[in-house]
């Protein structure tokens, strides 16, 4: 059996673009297989009490410079096609309710790549639901279907399940991994999740 790891990811968080954009590499290197996990970022923020990290380090604002020095150091370092989405924030619940329902449709990662660049890499803004239809009509997806199945009760009840076992298995943000019980947290601990999976 194939060694496998868990990612946790919400489409409206750069960092979990950034992560995303490192894992064919990380897979390549361990030989592992990623799970891909959609939850919503502001729903286990308010299961875990925490906070985006602009209004956490809003009076610090040498530690909120200091983390976009770091982010704009790991764009470059690895080269990452990144533009700051100028719509950010963006509410993510349709699009993450959008990302259950490809996975019961059979068109997971098409739907993963196709928003992820329309966030991060051209700047669309897919908190308007003509926008997101365009893209993924783009992209080859069947729009129509994947946000009818956005609507269903079961995926929306699927999402929150996925986000209440997150927080109750220690995530509070994201990006999150889990190489089985143990928990990495950030797109920095990518080495450490290729160590645990090497071990």
């Amino acid at each position: 059996m194939a060694k496998s790891f868990e990612f946790l990811f919400d489409f409206g968080g750069p960092n979990s673009y950034l992560a995303h954009k490192m894992l064919p590499d990380l897979c390549a290197q361990t030989g592992a297989e990623v799970v891909y996990t959609p939850i919503l970022l502001g729903g286990l923020f308010k299961l875990t009490n925490n906070q985006a990290p602009l209004m956490r380090y809003a009076e610090t604002p040498a530690k909120r410079n200091y983390e976009m020095l770091e982010f704009d150091r790991f764009v470059k370092a690895h080269s990452i096609p990144f533009r700051m989405n100028p719509h950010f924030p963006i509410n993510s619940l349709h699009l993450m309710r959008g990302a259950v329902a490809a996975q019961h449709l059979g068109c997971f990662m098409p739907y993963v790549e196709a928003v992820m660049a329309a966030m991060w890499e051209t700047g669309a803004n897919m908190g308007d639901a003509d926008i997101v239809r365009a893209t993924l009509d783009a992209a080859g997806l069947d729009s129509a279907a994947i946000l009818a199945k956005a609507d269903d009760p079961e995926v929306k009840a699927e999402l929150v399940a996925n986000t209440e076992k997150a927080a109750e298995r220690g995530a509070f943000g994201v990006p999150t991994f889990f190489v089985g019980d143990d928990m990495f947290w950030g797109k920095e601990r990518l080495g450490q999740v290729a160590d645990a999976l090497g071990a």
